[in-house]
């Protein structure tokens, strides 16, 4: 038999690979046995030249079972440490299997369990079996929870988020696996729900659009206009929270899972036969539910509501909110304008249950009569006059005054007076009454204009009114007219044609020239009737040609009249 006997340089060799291969071993997880329990320690061996000691608390409930010979993973942090000891860790190996373990569910998506066991700042910490993990506040529940002892220290299934054994963070979610079984659970049971089904549910929560029910795992909306066929103004009006109730299944969203429920659907539609209910020109009684800008709503019977337009409440308040003729929960009587039973519409009219005032006034005050009433409104076409009825009548500029413009005289009235006024028209169709002023007052220049007395070449006497360098403003004395004798009408000859040869007060004679009887205007000439005058003189005493000359038939003219 040989004998081995190793040189310097073998012996070197091997002592290398021996450091080698010890501290290769520091910072993994290796197999060691137990060659001894002492107290709370346990005396493991894993290969080295030295044994280690871990306390048994670190094995947790494995603790009890533990006997010498068997064979744990621990983990080496150094190979000897002051004592001559190896530093072992059976926690830091349990970690280490964990992320092992952890890191392959979390690159296969697979859930892993977990112990909520501290709260921290943000959130709250996991035990992963060995590793610890992060647990946001957001991820915990699907909602917010104020109070999340009952969850503490209770095994349950977690979601990674996101890993990285470098750092040593792990952050899970709860919410997660949550969502996913409560979308499992609700799919289970819409696909258990048909359309048109009548089921019973609970109410969860009440909003002012509606109210949630649970179905048993999953919410239906029940919409505030499919609680009744009556107005709802909030769903509190029928339902509390908590109470159970019978509704049908309207809709059901498969993909998205939303379901529309409705309790009126569960009762006879009181739509149904409508128009024989409440035939046109009907008069019946209701309440008032709603007010808005537009009208009234009216409801009739439970279930039945009609529209009061704003245009159809009052024959003469024009342009006031509904809310200042009607108020909610007022009973009221409307006569039934329309009813559309494919919109569900009913239009009723409440000035209709009272007589047209316009009617009554035309057969109280035919056109002729002479009413009294307060000015109301002055505008630039005329006077507004309040009337017997609470109706407005009016008075057009046109109607103020016979002679003078209207612009002019409707400067003399004010708001608040009492005038009286001749009924002229009365339109109940178009709701207008056309009065007139100065219909009770004498047309002198209408009844001159019949008489012929002012037509065109009459000689009338006026007065002068103001004296203007452009010429005279004059009266006409026997008939109250107006009129404007301008400069060169003033006289035939030119040196007479001097406005400041007259004064006020003074009277004229003079020849009309011109009458419009639409405008009524009126156009007077002394210059007019002195040729006039001359003309007649010539033919009365003969042409010039007899060889007297025109101041000689003038005088001669003149002296005859004198005479006469």
């Amino acid at each position: 038999m040989s004998q081995f006997n190793p040189s310097r340089d073998d012996f070197a060799s091997m002592l290398d690979e021996s450091f080698s291969a010890e501290h290769s071993a520091e910072g993994s997880v290796v197999k060691g046995l137990i060659t001894a329990i002492e107290k709370d320690m346990a005396i493991i061996d894993v290969g080295l030249k030295v044994e280690g000691r871990v306390p048994l608390k670190e094995f947790g409930v494995q603790a009890k079972e533990l006997k010498a010979g068997d064979e744990v993973e621990i983990y080496v942090e150094r190979i000897e440490n002051a004592l001559g000891e190896a530093m072992l860790s059976r926690e830091k190996a349990r970690r280490e299997e964990s992320w092992v373990r952890l890191e392959a569910k979390f690159n296969a998506g697979e859930r892993v369990e977990g112990v909520i066991f501290n709260q921290v700042k943000g959130g709250f910490t996991v035990d992963l079996d060995g590793a610890v993990a992060f647990l946001p506040r957001s991820q915990v529940d699907i909602r917010p929870i104020r109070d999340v002892t009952p969850l503490m220290h209770n095994p349950q299934p977690f979601e990674i988020l996101k890993m990285d054994r470098r750092r040593g963070n792990i952050v899970v979610s709860r919410r997660t696996v949550l969502e996913e079984s409560r979308a499992e659970q609700r799919s289970e049971i819409v696909q258990n729900l048909e359309e048109g089904q009548v089921v019973e549910g609970v109410v969860k929560n009440i909003t002012d659009y509606g109210a949630f029910v649970d179905l048993g795992g999953i919410d239906g909306l029940l919409h505030v206009t499919d609680m009744a066929w009556r107005r709802v103004n909030h769903p509190t009006e029928i339902l509390n929270i908590g109470q159970t109730v019978k509704v049908q299944i309207i809709r059901i969203n498969q993909e998205t899972h939303r379901i529309s429920l409705g309790m009126k659907q569960l009762e006879s539609d009181p739509w149904q036969d409508i128009g024989t209910k409440f035939p046109l020109g009907k008069k019946i009684g209701g309440t008032v539910t709603n007010i808005t800008d537009y009208g009234a709503f009216v409801e009739l019977e439970p279930g039945i509501e009609g529209l009061i337009h704003v245009s159809e409440m009052s024959w003469t308040k024009k342009n006031v909110h509904p809310g200042k003729i009607l108020s909610t929960t007022q009973e009221v009587e409307v006569v039934v304008l329309e009813v559309d039973p494919q919109k569900r519409r009913i239009s009723l009219g409440l000035k209709q249950t009272l007589e047209n005032p316009w009617e009554a006034f035309a057969r109280n005050h035919p056109s002729g009569s002479v009413v009294e009433g307060e000015v109301k409104n002055k505008t630039e076409f005329g006077l507004f006059i309040g009337l017997e009825g609470d109706v407005d009548g009016m008075v057009h500029l046109s109607d103020l005054d016979w002679n003078r413009p209207g612009e002019q005289v409707i400067e003399e009235y004010n708001r608040g007076d009492m005038v009286s006024a001749q009924v002229l028209d009365v339109d109940i169709e178009k709701e207008r009454i056309s009065l007139g002023i100065k219909q009770l007052g004498r047309d002198s220049i209408g009844e001159a204009a019949t008489s012929g007395e002012l037509r065109k070449g009459a000689v009338v006497t006026c007065e002068v009114t103001d004296v203007k360098d452009g010429g005279l403003e004059v009266r006409l004395v026997d008939h109250d007219v107006d009129s404007f004798i301008r400069r060169a009408d003033l006289a035939r000859d030119r040196d007479e044609q001097r406005p400041e040869r007259f004064s006020v007060g003074q009277k004229v004679d003079a020849r009309i020239i011109a009458f419009d009887k639409k405008t009524r205007k009126l156009q007077v000439s002394i210059k007019a009737l002195e040729i006039a005058e001359e003309k007649e003189a010539v033919a009365q005493y003969g042409s010039t040609d007899s060889g007297a000359s025109l101041g000689d038939i003038l005088g001669a003219a003149l002296k005859k009249q004198s005479r006469d």
